[in-house]
């Protein structure tokens, strides 16, 4: 039987790719901690736990009329950004995948009222959700790598509904998991003309002090094991308009227990902003007890 070993709410943003002079240049001669922070959460986590694969949820891949999971034997290939192609280009990257996993997901999602596809197409692109965060908490080490994508037309229910069944598929299995919820807090940026202006991490830089207060409610709430009260407050929270509706979070908490859930979180790096973003790192690891079964209401797709 397997099992979920470790989940993590993970900042992947651009800047913590750039070379150091830049990142220093940005933020007022100081690096970014949430560079530093990736480096002891691969020490602490990815170079000690015993685990096979590791599942992202990436915010940045968009699907449309369904959820996707990768399920190639491998991928390898060379990723420039369309987003920032002057800070991401031509980037070499080169991991296993774990097909087997991948379609035991796949195929519970009709038991889980959803529609789970997995894809081993050789030119289905990556993104940097995924990129960023294996390079420094992947590179080098030999584990399965695997993302899904957000459905864009899905909402908190759905991506819950996609939670559950990785929650079921790994159960299923004989792997043990790390996942990684690859995305922001807020997420609204300063409009070009200004957002220059907001590049260093200062907090007072996170579009608005609402979004700030918001933002960090919910990190008290993940260090002190609250999940409950994040999913009972999805309706508020999504007024400082959440990376990808918080699609990545969701898929999280419904593999891991949903309110179920007490896991204490643990925080590496400081909670940042990013040209008006709330960017943090929060890490839960497994309970003594294991993370709670995955719920199995009854549920149609329609």
């Amino acid at each position: 039987m397997g099992e979920i070993v470790g989940a993590g709410l993970l900042a992947h943003v651009p800047t913590i790719v750039l070379p150091l002079e830049i990142r220093k240049e940005l933020n007022n001669g100081e690096d970014f901690t949430l560079v530093a922070g990736l480096e002891q959460l691969r020490k602490d986590v990815f170079e000690k736990v015993d685990y096979d694969t590791v599942i992202v949820f990436d915010s940045h891949w968009a699907t449309t009329v369904e959820f996707v999971v990768t399920s190639h034997d491998r991928r390898e290939g060379f990723y420039t950004s369309e987003e920032l192609p002057r800070g991401m280009s031509s980037v070499p990257y080169d991991w296993k995948g774990d097909p087997a996993l991948a379609k035991e997901i796949a195929s519970l999602g009709e038991k889980h009222g959803t529609w789970i596809t997995p894809i081993d197409n050789t030119h289905l692109p990556t993104f940097y959700a995924t990129l960023n965060l294996w390079m420094y908490l992947g590179k080098g080490l030999d584990k399965n790598w695997i993302s899904i994508g957000m459905c864009q037309t899905g909402d908190d229910e759905d991506n819950l509904r996609l939670g559950r069944a990785v929650g079921e598929a790994i159960a299923n299995s004989d792997r043990k998991v790390l996942l990684i919820a690859s995305g922001a807090l807020s997420h609204t940026f300063w409009p070009l003309r200004e957002l220059r202006k907001h590049e260093a991490a200062d907090l007072n830089s996170i579009y608005t002090p609402e979004a700030r207060a918001a933002d960090e409610e919910r990190i008290a709430w993940y260090l002190a094991g609250e999940h409950a009260k994040v999913l009972d407050t999805m309706d508020e929270f999504h007024k400082y308009k959440p990376e990808a509706r918080y699609g990545h979070g969701m898929m999280m908490h419904g593999a891991l227990g949903e309110k179920d859930c007490t896991a204490p979180g643990r925080q590496y790096g400081e909670y940042e902003n990013s040209i008006g973003t709330g960017q943090v790192h929060i890490w839960f690891d497994k309970p003594a007890e294991g993370f709670p079964a995955v719920k199995h209401p009854v549920v149609s797709r329609g």
